[in-house]
């Protein structure tokens, strides 16, 4: 076995035919996309309100039908570059257990479906982070779209409680 498929077993689910369902979504100029089972709603963006000394990428509080949700910049949670939402920025709304987060977008693209098989590993960036947040690519007629590791995007509380002390 190569040093490729012994990264690959790790790294990549075993094959199989059926498809997931997943919503890709627009963050700049990337596109990503995740299990639609995760997903509780989308909902335009109305302003949020800011949480002091929050880690840079909680955007800010929004109540969402007597519940406190914080929306996370999606951009900024991955490094990249972000931008001041627009009436046009799309806040899913994704539920990991008990846990729901608003995740901030340029834009909802698509539903698609993707079998095992299209799933291709995260290359090898030497950065680790990068792999734990994107946990495999597919590429869809000529686009590269990563697949977000849910557990990874979304904050955790030892997470945020670290990232306070340090703001």
């Amino acid at each position: 076995m190569s040093a490729m498929s012994k990264h690959q077993t790790a790294d990549y689910r075993p094959a199989s035919d059926t498809g997931n369902q997943l919503l890709s979504v627009r963050v700049g100029d990337q596109e990503f996309a995740m299990t639609i089972m995760a997903i509780r709603e989308i909902r335009g963006w109305i302003n949020s309100t800011p949480l002091p000394h929050a880690p840079l990428y909680i955007k800010g509080m929004i109540n969402l039908r007597g519940t406190v949700l914080a929306i996370v910049d999606l951009a900024l949670r991955l490094g990249l570059s972000s931008r001041e939402p627009t009436a046009a920025s799309v806040v899913v709304v994704v539920e990991m257990g008990d846990k729901a987060v608003g995740l901030l977008v340029d834009a909802v693209s698509d539903i698609i479906t993707v079998t095992d098989q299209m799933r291709q590993i995260t290359p090898d960036t030497g950065d680790a982070v990068s792999r734990a947040y994107v946990e495999s690519l597919i590429m869809l007629n000529d686009r590269i779209i990563g697949i977000l590791s849910l557990p990874a995007v979304i904050p955790q509380e030892q997470v945020m409680a670290l990232e306070l002390q340090e703001a």
